[in-house]
């Protein structure tokens, strides 16, 4: 294997993410030459409607993977909190990167802004319906709004529509260096992340032992089995990646901690709890704690969603 293509989408992020991985590859294997290949998904070409209204599952990947089959591409890097609960056959994920910081991020009008400081009816956007139901829950005064865009996108939003701030995920701004602009983190405990949030998944082909020998190199085993809990949480819900479920793992030593939610739009339902045991059991950890919600009228709180969706 002398020449390595990566797909990745054009953002400005999303090319970082994919530099990062073709940089850390050269280091392990200095012999191989390696280029991107960049690919619109329809998630890029749709920019003017709320990601819940776009409809369907892998907005942000189904081109990719379709060049993956093609061979076009030899492997893919995503973003993981965009990447659905199933992959299609002969695809897998073969890395897990070690997981940036997998809080959500304020970024408001001025630098000491705080979402609790904020006066009743300030108008605060995010792409997210997951972000939308914790602040409705949490800061029931303040009003949101959908924005869609890369990261520069949004946050030149909050002077062109007279935000107060948006909401975004700390991972993306830490990448692009725009740490700086962070006004608040948001806790894990009350905003939880989205499934796989701050983790970048390496897809390739099944059958292509060769790349996912190289790109084995990379793999995290605390990512990855976090991510398996997320994952094993998320395809129970047979949820897509645009609606308000949230889990986050943590490890220590053999032990891993799952907290995960399902909540209504308006955040005044919301069902979550708590889980823990060996890390070997990851993904069916994931499973038992999503039954545990479902078994309390999760299944109930998700129709709801995808009929005002």
């Amino acid at each position: 294997m002398n020449e390595i293509i990566i797909g990745t989408r054009g953002s400005k992020l999303a090319l970082w993410q994919a530099n990062w991985v073709k940089d850390r590859i050269t280091e392990n294997f200095p012999e191989v030459t390696i280029s991107l290949k960049i690919i619109k998904t329809t998630g890029d070409k749709i920019l003017d409607v709320p990601l819940a209204k776009v409809g369907g599952k892998g907005l942000f990947v189904k081109e990719i993977e379709e060049a993956l089959f093609r061979e076009e591409i030899d492997l893919a890097v995503h973003s993981m909190k965009d990447v659905p609960s199933e992959l299609p056959d002969g695809l897998i994920l073969s890395a897990y990167t070690a997981r940036e910081d997998p809080r959500d991020a304020f970024v408001g009008k001025t630098a000491d802004l705080k979402l609790e400081d904020l006066p009743a009816g300030s108008v605060v956007g995010t792409s997210s319906l997951r972000r939308q139901a914790h602040l409705t829950r949490y800061y029931p005064h303040l009003k949101t709004v959908s924005i869609r865009g890369n990261l520069d996108t949004r946050i030149r939003k909050i002077e062109e529509q007279g935000l107060a701030g948006v909401l975004l995920a700390a991972a993306g701004l830490k990448r692009m260096a725009l740490g700086r602009r962070i006004s608040q983190f948001l806790h894990v405990d009350q905003f939880i992340p989205a499934v796989g949030q701050g983790v970048l998944g390496i897809e390739t082909r099944e059958n292509d032992p060769d790349i996912r020998g190289i790109v084995s190199s990379l793999n995290n085993s605390d990512a990855r089995d976090a991510v398996l809990a997320e994952r094993g949480f998320l395809k129970t819900l047979e949820g897509g990646c645009q609606v308000p479920i949230a889990a986050h793992a943590t490890l220590e030593g053999a032990r891993l901690f799952l907290h995960g939610m399902v909540a209504s739009l308006d955040g005044k339902q919301v069902i979550e709890d708590t889980i823990t045991g060996e890390r070997k059991n990851a993904a069916e950890l994931g499973h038992t704690l999503a039954e545990t919600l479902l078994s309390r009228g999760a299944g109930e709180i998700l129709k709801e969603v995808y009929s005002q969706a």
